[in-house]
């Protein structure tokens, strides 16, 4: 019940744990299909969907698989900390916590050993733009899933003591996992704040701990009432049940639970970058420097943002990456390059403004210029001329056999990460099954455009952290 890192998420789906791919039936469900010209594709993925609202606004994603008796329920609310309160960062993620303290009909940590006794796993996270909870199940106890996940989400029942024990529980994980550990938060929660501009994607989203403090039981009931409601959520469904009795279930439940009055969305939007940025922080616990290079994203579902799907991959994804060849295999001065597009999560999860990264640790002799201009040589690589379609055709596979992979994962969360994501940011699930066919239209053409306009020096901001003692907050440039 945590925020997490992309390291952690792509590991193990950001839970700790993660079901074999073959043993998944997601398998049984792909199939080869013949193309007009003759030829056949790569393995293309469908995967059953059926979508539907309720009267309250509620979105409801079903994927039936009988492969394995087991059940995931996913709720997943829209809200992520880019639209917490300007005072009260890190509200988003200290709610996750205070969803475990009690409901109705539940008293603190109950829904937990609800589920646990049951013999079942579950989690929740904050993320960019949604914060989610989900249950793995036997798949009898479909039902008990559901009761317990309408049950909070009809009214929380928490007390002052649940509200500063929390507090305190938070302010206690930003010092394990950000101010006293090596590289804490690097660079996932240190770049967003240097790399954009406009508040909302720019905070702090741990939270300031003088924000955290000062959250009030009020603020939490107002918070619950406004954004912890059907209107504002998404269920998804993956695994071993019957539909007809499913869709009961979720009326039944979910229902009668009212709509909210929610506010108008902000303006998440970020301005065009003109100008590099480059910053330094020093870190007292670390002991090798580390460099992160991130470059604004294009917008989601347009062709540039398929594009850097697969410039991701030919750019870091694999020891035969572009990145991977030169820093690692070249140069010599990183054992390893982190990278990829939304580190809290994948390209898929996320709605708002996003940045494409990488970072890796050096040794204290090496000049990071000699870094970023080794990253330039890659980069206008891409920039000066159209990749050859072998290595396009292998960036595909990558991806597809990534997508695949990740769909297949932890007994449906992976499936149901994306039919509940594509529910709340695109009103249509079922886009999992055309994801592929997005990525084959890109061209070497196409990779090349995006690589002009988004890898650009002027696009990008760096972000250094040196292994000394820090004698001074370092600003933005």
């Amino acid at each position: 019940m945590s925020l997490t890192g992309k390291w952690a998420a792509r590991s193990a789906v950001a839970l700790g744990m993660a079901a074999a791919f073959a043993a998944s039936g997601t398998a049984q469900r792909m199939k080869t299909v013949a193309k007009a010209g003759g030829g056949m594709s790569a393995a293309e993925f469908q995967v059953p969907v059926e979508y539907y609202k309720l009267p309250n606004g509620l979105r409801v994603a079903l994927s039936q698989d009988h492969t394995a008796p087991t059940v995931c329920v996913a709720v997943y609310y829209r809200i992520g900390f880019r639209i917490e309160p300007k005072d009260r960062t890190g509200f988003a993620h200290l709610f996750e916590h205070m969803m475990f303290q009690g409901s109705q009909n539940l008293g603190k940590m109950e829904f937990i050993k609800l589920v646990q006794q049951n013999g079942g796993t579950l989690n929740g996270s904050t993320r960019f733009d949604f914060t989610n909870y989900f249950e793995i199940l036997p798949s009898n106890k479909l039902e008990t899933a559901l009761w317990a996940e309408a049950d909070r989400m009809s009214g929380l029942a928490v007390t002052e003591e649940n509200l500063k024990n929390q507090q305190g529980v938070v302010s206690n994980e930003v010092k394990v996992n950000v101010i006293n550990r090596p590289y804490g938060g690097f660079p996932w929660l240190q770049m967003p704040q240097y790399a954009n501009s406009n508040w909302f994607n720019a905070h702090n989203f741990y939270g300031d701990l003088k924000d955290l403090d000062a959250a009030t039981m009020p603020d939490v009931q107002s918070f619950f009432k406004t954004f912890y409601a059907p209107n504002n959520a998404a269920l998804a469904i993956v695994g071993d049940f019957e539909t007809a009795q499913a869709k009961a279930w979720v009326e039944k439940y979910f229902g009668k639970i009212a709509a909210s009055k929610l506010p108008p969305p902000p303006d998440i939007s970020e301005p065009k970058q003109e100008k590099e940025k480059r910053v330094t922080e020093t870190d007292a616990l670390a002991k090798r420097p580390a460099i992160a290079i991130a470059y604004h994203m294009p917008e989601r579902n347009t062709p540039e943002y398929y594009a850097m799907g697969l410039i991701d991959q030919i750019l870091v994804e694999g020891d035969d990456s572009l990145l991977y060849q030169e820093l690692v295999q070249k140069r010599g001065v990183t054992a390893g390059v982190n990278g990829g597009i939304n580190y809290l999560g994948n390209m898929f999860n996320y709605k708002g403004p996003m940045l494409w990264m990488m970072d890796l640790r050096y040794d204290n002799a090496t000049n990071p210029d000699t870094i970023v201009q080794s990253v330039d040589t890659v980069m206008e690589s891409l920039r000066t001329k159209p990749v050859d379609k072998a290595t396009l055709d292998r960036a595909l596979v990558k991806l597809r056999s990534g997508l695949y992979d990740s769909i297949g994962t932890f007994s449906g969360f992976g499936l149901a990460d994306l039919l509940a994501s594509f529910s709340l940011f695109d009103d249509d699930p079922a886009r999992v099954n055309s994801l592929v066919g997005q990525f084959e239209k890109v061209t070497p053409e196409l990779i090349q455009k995006t690589a002009r306009e988004y890898l650009r020096p002027e696009n990008r901001t760096i972000l250094i952290r040196e292994p000394k003692p820090a004698d001074a907050t370092p600003a933005k440039q």
